[in-house]
């Protein structure tokens, strides 16, 4: 274990977050919002201080392999959320350090569940903290690091592996830097794109800024208590456009600026994902029909479910808890399906959910022909029985993980429907769950030992399970 490049990695994490600090003062200093400045000034110097100390020495080996990714990540994303929660605690916006540990962690992980129940109260530079903490931990600040800062050489990779979510994590490019670079080039196109869009739909500057960051980083925190209500229509067609758009894997996207067109369409996945939302709003739209006052609403709130939930979003502009129950089902199957690997979004991932529904297939066939040779292959490609067993290996874990959490969080004694659901929306990276944590309430139903089990929930979900798991495990400590 190379302790002491991890030590430097996590040293330009406090740095970074340091850095990404100054824009919500930045937002204080502009709405004269004077009283938490001096909150804001102490949270960048704490970060500062912790990154200086950490990474004041550069070590002489920089080699990294797998473990080592793994455990920087984990840890940096830990480190990460502890002093990103100081803002809330300094400024009081919440009562106490786990809540605000949660609000953190939830935006960090682009989870968008809530423990605030008055959002007009906040400060705005609170706000928009919490938004771009969504646009933050999207892409991942570990990918952000490995494209501006010279860090590890060919560990790199590892990092990008250890944080990037989907089955296969394969560089666009020969140098892992460059792929940084050209993820982080992608996504903040795309970001300023959507929030030209919204501007012109006559969207006030700040909403517009924080929805983009929730939007880009398929987060969902609000920045009114009202939620997504109170914009036109054409700003919610713009946003649900663009969570479909931020849920599509990236690469996809750098094919196209290549001119590859017709290879970036041939991606199975893709094709999958967006039939899969399609036949949803289809099916939504059919069940919902008296619900709304004409067609033209029905398919718009349908269609704004589907998309904030199968790609985890987690935004909401109606009630869906009061759905008929067929809706209510499917919103809940989606999210477990999550968006496509290599995007914003959480979940299992339709990659997974195709690559595992091939296998059952493959086993079916086998069984009928014991001496035929089937291979498993994806958009043409044969997919590796590495990245099979890693998958049946993920899905295991997820189960256990998932199983466990609802027991633990069942002592507070709420409905079954609630804590599934909690447990599906924090592990998935989704936001709003059903009943009791549905889209107008928020988790602060759940004791403090119930809301530290949904913290590990978001961070275990947002880096799929290992990268966490990685720290409690002997085998890591060993030299």
């Amino acid at each position: 274990m190379n302790y002491r490049t991890i030590r430097y990695i996590l040293g330009w994490v406090m740095k970074m977050e340091a850095m990404c600090m100054l824009l919500p003062l930045l937002c204080a200093l502009c709405y004269r919002e004077y009283g938490v400045v001096g909150s804001w000034l102490w949270c960048i110097a704490l970060c500062s201080a912790a990154g200086f100390l950490l990474s004041i020495r550069v070590p002489e080996n920089k080699a990294m392999y797998s473990k080592d990714g793994f455990m920087a990540v984990a840890l940096g994303w830990i480190l990460m959320s502890i002093f990103g929660a100081l803002p809330f605690v300094f400024t009081k916006s919440v009562p106490t350090f786990t809540d605000a540990l949660f609000e953190t962690v939830s935006g960090f992980t682009t989870t968008g569940a809530s423990v605030i129940s008055d959002l007009d109260s906040l400060p705005r530079s609170i706000i928009f903290w919490r938004s771009f903490s969504h646009w933050i931990g999207g892409m991942g600040v570990l990918v952000f690091l490995v494209a501006l800062v010279p860090m590890t050489g060919a560990g790199n990779f590892f990092l990008i592996k250890a944080e990037s979510p989907g089955p296969i994590v394969s560089k666009l490019v020969p140098k892992v830097k460059s792929t940084a670079k050209i993820l982080y080039s992608i996504y903040i196109a795309l970001t300023l794109m959507q929030l030209v869009l919204l501007l012109f739909g006559g969207m006030e500057f700040f909403d517009a800024l924080t929805i983009t960051f929730g939007t880009a980083g398929t987060g969902g925190f609000s920045a009114r208590n009202s939620g997504m209500n109170d914009y036109s229509s054409y700003c919610q067609i713009v946003i649900t456009v663009f969570m479909i758009i931020f849920g599509i894997n990236f690469s996809v996207y750098h094919m196209i600026i290549l001119r590859k067109i017709r290879a970036a369409f041939k991606s199975e996945e893709v094709r999958c994902y967006l039939a899969i939302i399609a036949l949803a709003i289809i099916v939504i739209s059919v069940n919902c029909r008296h619900i709304y006052a004409s067609l033209s609403d029905t398919v718009r709130h349908s269609a704004f479910q589907v998309a904030s939930i199968i790609t985890t979003t987690g935004y909401a502009t109606t009630d869906f808890d009061k759905w008929p129950e067929l809706s209510k089902t499917l919103l809940l199957m989606l999210m477990f399906f999550g968006a496509c690997a290599g995007s914003t979004g959480g979940g299992i991932k339709i990659s997974r959910i195709i690559i595992l529904f091939k296998s059952i297939v493959k086993e079916i066939r086998i069984l009928a022909h014991p001496r035929s040779a089937v291979k498993i292959r994806m958009s043409g490609r044969i997919v590796e029985h590495e990245t099979v067993r890693g998958i049946n290996v993920f899905m295991a874990a997820y189960l256990a993980v998932f199983s466990l959490s609802v027991l633990l969080i069942s002592l507070d004694n709420l409905d079954f429907t609630t804590n599934f659901s909690a447990v599906a929306a924090t592990v998935n990276n989704i936001g709003p769950g059903l009943s009791k944590v549905g889209p107008m309430s928020n988790f602060n139903v759940y004791s403090i030992p119930s809301k530290l089990v949904l913290i590990a929930d978001m961070l275990i979900g947002r880096l799929e399970i290992f990268p966490i798991l990685v720290l409690f495990s002997h085998y890591t400590w060993k030299k």
